[in-house]
């Protein structure tokens, strides 16, 4: 008879304690504040308990648990890993020439990581990507969930929706021979545009993003009206939801965002031009507003040194303070706001500039804190993983000089990141 029946639970008893998970050290970070996204109030004598990749407990009462190890950080402020829904993290504004056509996207590739990093460092420890050329972000964001590079996690849109001649047709005002190759988001009507839908989700995304109107940095002559019928903006949204993915439109001009929100979107990009009427509707469909009003300054004092040709830079006079001023009047209304940049357009790692503005142009700093922590993540539906301090959640945790609800420019200094357990970023303790 066989000896090799005996020899099972030994075998087993040794393949359980290799595959048992190795003991992981609690942490308990400590602060002089908390800003407490969910409740909307500041905490003092801040403890959060993190055990693996989660936080376990989040204590008021300044004592750290006996078995757990002790980061004390001192009088600084912690927020949520940030959040930020508007980025283009495989690419970053140039000379407008070298990147149009002396680098392609094996170029903007082999930076992305650099950008991401950047990212990271900046406190943001999510981001939702919206347009990259070649899938380029779905490579991204898997590579960094595998741990083989660091960065934020990544939602991920793949490649952006688009009419002929509209503003994700990078051939647009150029000659009719020039031919650009690669993946591209052109559709038109209504059964092209599903296949591209169908296309992007075959291929990774997590969300998808398509132009609802034109825009500033193309070449059209408009830069707000409709690029998309409205039966168009329907199929289009009908067939993201039919595959559970999200839908993000680029939308500058009134009528374009209207037409975007009646289609069922789920966030207006930019949201430039917004009356009355958009607004309303914006309110009665829970549509969320994710407006750069930072950029504007950015583009307005370094893209003509840059080369970018002057009718984009004009296009952006007539969009920029009135973005802000639609911004104003959205907040005021209670439009639902999230936190997004447009980073790529400035330089990746700035992202926390937008703070500033978000306040200067009518919300509170604790609603502007809000908008890149809790209510980003509620946008992109993961609440129940990200977007505040508290037990159960992914243990992402910034840490920022002062008192970031007294003088909101202190969440540009971030000298702490916590993603997921890993202390990624830490000046205290930095050589």
């Amino acid at each position: 008879m066989s000896k090799l029946p005996r020899r099972l639970p030994l075998i087993a008893l040794i393949a359980t304690l290799f595959a048992a998970p190795a003991f992981a050290e609690r942490t308990a970070v400590t602060a002089a504040r908390l800003v407490d996204v969910e409740a909307g109030k500041l905490r003092t004598n801040a403890v959060v308990v993190v055990d693996g990749e989660r936080i376990v407990e989040v204590r008021d009462d300044g004592q750290v648990p006996a078995d757990a190890k002790r980061i004390d950080l001192g009088d600084v402020t912690f927020v949520p890993g940030l959040i930020d829904c508007h980025v283009h993290i495989a690419g970053q504004s140039g000379e407008f020439y070298t990147n149009m056509f002396r680098r392609s996207a094996i170029d903007r590739a082999v930076f992305a990581h650099v950008y991401a990093k950047r990212t990271l460092d900046a406190g943001f420890t999510t981001v939702r990507n919206l347009g990259s050329d070649e899938f380029i972000d779905v490579a991204l964001r898997n590579a960094i969930d595998r741990g083989d590079i660091p960065g934020p996690r990544i939602v991920a849109s793949g490649v952006a929706i688009g009419a002929t001649g509209g503003h994700a047709d990078d051939g647009t005002g150029f000659s009719p021979y020039l031919r650009i190759e690669g993946f591209s988001g052109i559709a038109d009507g209504v059964d092209a545009i599903r296949a591209k839908v169908r296309n992007d989700v075959k291929y990774g995304a997590d969300v998808i993003k398509f132009m609802a109107s034109a825009g500033v940095l193309s070449e059209e002559e408009s830069v707000g009206e409709p690029q998309y019928s409205q039966e168009e903006m329907n199929a289009l949204v009908d067939e993201a939801h039919r595959w559970h993915r999200k839908v993000a439109a680029h939308a500058h001009g009134t009528e374009a965002i209207k037409m975007a929100t009646k289609a069922g979107v789920d966030s207006i990009e930019h949201g430039s031009f917004l009356d009355e009427e958009a607004i309303k509707l914006m309110k009665q469909h829970g549509t969320w507003l994710v407006a750069d009003v930072y950029n504007d300054d950015y583009i307005l004092s370094e893209f003509a040194r840059m080369n970018y040709p002057a009718s984009m830079i004009e296009k952006e006079r007539k969009v920029g303070r009135t973005q802000r001023e639609s911004f104003r009047a959205a907040v005021k209304a209670g439009v639902k706001i999230a936190y997004g940049t447009d980073a790529g357009v400035y330089p990746h790692g700035w992202n926390a500039k937008q703070f500033a503005k978000m306040v200067e142009w009518g919300q509170t700093p604790m609603q502007a804190i809000q908008a890149a922590t809790v209510n980003a993540a509620t946008l992109l539906g993961r609440s129940d993983k990200v977007g505040a301090i508290k037990a159960g959640l992914y243990a992402d945790l910034v840490a920022v000089p002062g008192n970031p609800l007294e003088a909101i420019g202190t969440m540009e200094k971030v000298g702490f990141v916590m993603k997921g357990g890993k202390v990624e970023k830490n000046e205290k303790t930095a050589p």
